[in-house]
């Protein structure tokens, strides 16, 4: 009868540490669930810091802007703004800070602090990029981080459209779109060539070194108009890293290409909203952070058909399966 007893209880007590055990991990595994839920409204707060919460509008333009992070869970190093200078001018950037998450996030803040502030005392885009790049050395906590990006101006020019002095800081090529001209039209005839909705011009001014890498870095400045009917998109290197069906990278050849095969106008929120989808349709989408600003300069019909001149989009997702 003893023998009874001391098993019933050793079995009761082996029940009893079985529940607790299985408490104990349910109780870890929802902790866990809300320190995930905490890590990820906490990136989610500190990423919209980092991003202009609206365009601004520009008079005579349209503005759009698309913001993917690759992980709810950490903060990503892309960014860009539009702001207005003195004399009727207005300056932008768009850039992409090596690595990611809370050490990043410091040089994405100092990044736009630096190139706003600066761009109020020259309207010399180089000279902006050297202020940030002599800014990223001296700052202690930015180690040996450094950035790509692009500073430019936009003037209005008296004859329409504006003229664009765009300094890059080694980041990939923008792009100049315009429409295609009427010889290049289906309706040219078999000697004009095949036909391209668009005509796509990379803008890469040369020599343009990384971002707080080296003192004295040199960058270079290129000078464009935007005409009525014409864009520019600028974006980070996750859009060109991204993998196609063949496993290779998009590049600047794939992306090249599909701008000038795009149906639709030169319109900076059409082209933000092609280009997303672009990302969507490839097989794992985009696995980096994918930052992009397109300007464009309606046409009259465009904008009598717009609600105004100055019309701006601007959308942010987050990765498939999870919350922004």
């Amino acid at each position: 009868m003893l023998d009874e007893m001391e098993l019933r209880l050793s079995a009761l007590r082996t029940v009893r540490q079985e529940q607790r055990a299985a408490e104990a991990e349910r109780a870890a595994r929802e902790q866990a669930e809300r320190d995930k839920a905490a890590i990820a409204s906490f990136a989610s707060t500190l990423q919209r810091t980092l991003l202009p919460p609206a365009l601004p509008t520009v008079p005579g333009l349209e503005l759009a802007c698309h913001y993917h992070t690759a992980s709810a869970h950490d903060v990503g190093g892309d960014f860009y703004d539009v702001f207005p200078l003195s004399s009727g001018k207005w300056g932008f950037f768009l850039g992409d800070v090596c690595g990611k998450g809370a050490e990043a996030a410091t040089i994405t803040s100092l990044a736009r602090y630096t190139l706003r502030a600066s761009a109020q005392h020259t309207d010399d885009p180089v000279a902006v990029l050297e202020a940030l790049n002599s800014a990223l050395l001296a700052d202690v906590w930015a180690g040996s981080r450094f950035c790509t990006a692009f500073f430019a101006t936009l003037t209005p020019a008296e004859a329409g459209g504006f003229t664009v002095e765009l300094a890059t800081g080694g980041h990939p090529p923008a792009y100049h779109l315009s429409p295609a001209p009427p010889e290049a039209g289906p309706e040219a005839g078999p000697e004009a060539g095949p036909a391209t909705p668009a005509r796509v011009e990379a803008v890469r001014p040369k020599d343009g070194m990384l971002i707080g890498a080296f003192p004295g870095a040199r960058f270079a400045s290129t000078t464009l108009h935007l005409d009525p009917g014409q864009a520019l998109l600028l974006y980070t290197d996750g859009l060109t890293e991204a993998r196609t069906s063949t496993g290779a990278m998009l590049g600047d050849d794939g992306l090249t290409a599909f701008l000038a095969a795009r149906p639709t106008p030169c319109q900076a929120a059409q082209l933000v909203q092609d280009t997303v989808g672009l990302l969507d349709a490839l097989p794992d989408g985009a696995s980096d952070d994918v930052a992009l600003l397109a300007l464009s300069v309606p046409t009259p019909d465009q904008a009598a058909a717009a609600t105004g001149a100055g019309s701006t989009a601007h959308t942010t997702a987050a990765p498939a399966g999870e919350e922004h």
